[in-house]
């Protein structure tokens, strides 16, 4: 009996050696971290999240001690099964917006999981849209849209570029909360929705303050209010959707920072900070405000609430209009 006792007490022993060994070796590791180039997965070259994570990179780059390397990949999709994928060591992190978790909601089969295969770090930015109509549309306020668009059911349209892109589900959104019914008239990309709404032959469109703010200024487009939940900066005076008759509204663009799940928890805290630092300094704040972008930094956990929050929120509006992503 004793000389079991011994045995058992002989293999506690060694696993907690071994438990040890390995927890002190991530401590290490996490203490010396990163020793090589760290690795930063975009969208394509010239999109909104490549230039977000340029700007990041630079930053981030004196304050690691290694070059921050931009490695741009075509699709949501694409980017997050490679980074779902990579090892768990801090050295490829991922920065790409809310396509990355709505678009489960989207497709049949997509290859991760996006709260079991990622660990946030940071919300770094926040791009925000507007509801524009054509000059000659005879409404000065959302409330006068959805006066309109009662009285004409189905005689209204929008413009959007594809299914499920930001301006597609703010609009979608407007139709479910303020109970009406137009029409989506679908576009290749944003520029041409943005074209066709002045042009006259579409009604109305929710496309980013940064692309609409020039037209809007030249008056080739009306304005009636902002997407986020309060007024910004980066239109000033107009209202919020959301105080303009549909309490709640919100429909913005989050783009997140994510490392693979399985990266040691030392890293993540580091990498928060190092970011958040980065997206603090007034040069990085200004760079994004000319892109139409606010610069954010928070918790890996408000970074988790809003993935949440979209995915209750977007994903009742993607599953009443029936919005596929094929």
């Amino acid at each position: 009996m004793m000389q079991r006792n011994f045995v058992f007490r002989h293999r506690i022993t060694v696993c907690a050696a071994a438990l040890a060994a390995t927890l002190g070796a991530a401590t290490a590791g996490a203490q010396t971290y990163p020793t090589r180039p760290v690795h930063l997965v975009a969208s394509e070259a010239g999109g909104g999240g490549d230039i977000i994570a340029r700007v990041i990179g630079q930053g981030l780059t004196p304050r690691l001690g290694q070059q921050v390397v931009v490695d741009n990949r075509g699709g949501g999709v694409i980017a997050g099964d490679l980074v779902a994928k990579a090892a768990p060591d801090g050295y490829t992190l991922l920065i790409y917006g809310d396509t990355l978790w709505l678009l489960p909601l989207m497709r049949a089969r997509v290859p991760y999981d996006v709260v079991k295969d990622f660990a946030p770090i940071t919300i770094t930015s926040r791009a925000i849209a507007v509801l524009v109509v054509h000059p000659s549309l005879p409404v000065k306020s959302v409330k006068e849209l959805i006066a309109l668009a009662k009285s004409k059911p189905g005689q209204l349209n929008f413009s959007s570029a594809a299914a499920g892109s930001t301006n597609h589900l703010a609009a979608e959104l407007f139709k479910s909360m303020a109970n009406v019914n137009i029409v989506r008239i679908p576009f290749k990309g944003s520029p041409s929705a943005q074209n066709a709404v002045m042009t006259g032959e579409t009604h109305m469109m929710f496309p980013l303050i940064a692309t609409a703010m020039p037209q809007i200024q030249a008056g080739r487009l009306k304005a009636l209010a902002v997407t986020s939940l309060q007024p910004t900066a980066l239109a000033p005076g107009l209202p919020t959707m959301a105080a303009s008759g549909l309490p709640g509204f919100e429909a913005v663009g989050n783009y997140g920072l994510f490392a693979p799940t399985g990266t040691p928890q030392a890293i993540i805290t580091r990498l928060n900070q190092e970011t958040n630092s980065v997206l603090s300094r007034t040069e990085v704040k200004e760079r994004f405000f000319t892109l139409g972008l606010e610069a954010v930094g928070t918790t890996p956990e408000e970074l988790t609430s809003t993935i949440k929050r979209g995915l209750t929120a977007m994903g009742k509006v993607i599953k009443d209009a029936g919005i596929r992503d094929e």
